[in-house]
């Protein structure tokens, strides 16, 4: 009997220290569970931010901008006044010149001396006559081309002669202004060569000359 009831005694003294092994590794286990839960609701709600902040404080910065110098430019020089001149008026001085009454003892000079020739007065104007128109000089009309007059081509060309002293001409007739119509031109250039003259004159004597004049070509009713 004292064996069976030292057995139970050491059995109920196993049982009672493997439960109080099993409560403490129980109430360990309880603690870290409830440590990281708390961990991490702090986490969610910045607690752990406050804690960095009170253990390590936050590092300031302060920005320095340099500030760039620039050479700033000198002042500009003063205005220079220009003072302007002062007139001062001539003082007013009254010489008196004493006149001398007396007669002149001065030397002039009656040397000879010879007097330039005046110039020999300029040759008088030599008389000009330029040539004319001779008598019976041809009519327009009868040179007054025959196509022009059925077209009724008017017209009034300018002719340029050149006479010589004998009264003839000197070479062909030329058209000085034209009328706007060949066949009016020509027929004034045939008029030309068909009519008389006389021959201008230089102080009477007779000369080649040039002479223009107008030939009128117009239709009559």
């Amino acid at each position: 009997m004292p064996t069976l009831r030292a057995w139970q005694m050491r059995q109920m003294a196993a049982y009672a220290h493997d439960t109080n092994f099993f409560s403490r590794r129980a109430l360990v286990f309880v603690v870290i569970v409830v440590f990281h839960i708390f961990l991490a609701w702090a986490l969610a709600n910045g607690l752990a931010h406050h804690i960095t902040e009170l253990i390590a404080p936050p590092i300031q910065t302060d920005l320095i901008e340099e500030v760039e110098q620039r050479d700033t430019p000198p002042p500009p020089p003063p205005p220079e006044f220009e003072r302007p001149p002062v007139e001062v008026p001539p003082p007013e001085v009254s010489i008196d010149i004493p006149v001398d009454t007396q007669q002149s003892t001065a030397i002039t000079d009656v040397t000879d001396r010879p007097v330039p020739m005046a110039p020999p007065p300029p040759p008088p104007p030599k008389a000009v006559k330029n040539p004319t128109l001779g008598k019976n000089f041809p009519a327009s009309e009868d040179y007054y081309p025959a196509a022009s007059k059925r077209l009724g081509e008017e017209g009034s060309p300018t002719v340029k002669v050149c006479i010589g002293p004998n009264g003839k001409l000197t070479e062909e007739p030329t058209v000085a202004q034209s009328s706007g119509s060949a066949r009016l031109d020509e027929g004034a250039v045939k008029l030309a060569k068909a009519g008389r003259y006389v021959s201008g004159t230089i102080d009477g004597q007779p000369t080649t000359a040039c002479l223009n004049f107008r030939v009128k070509f117009e239709l009559k009713n």
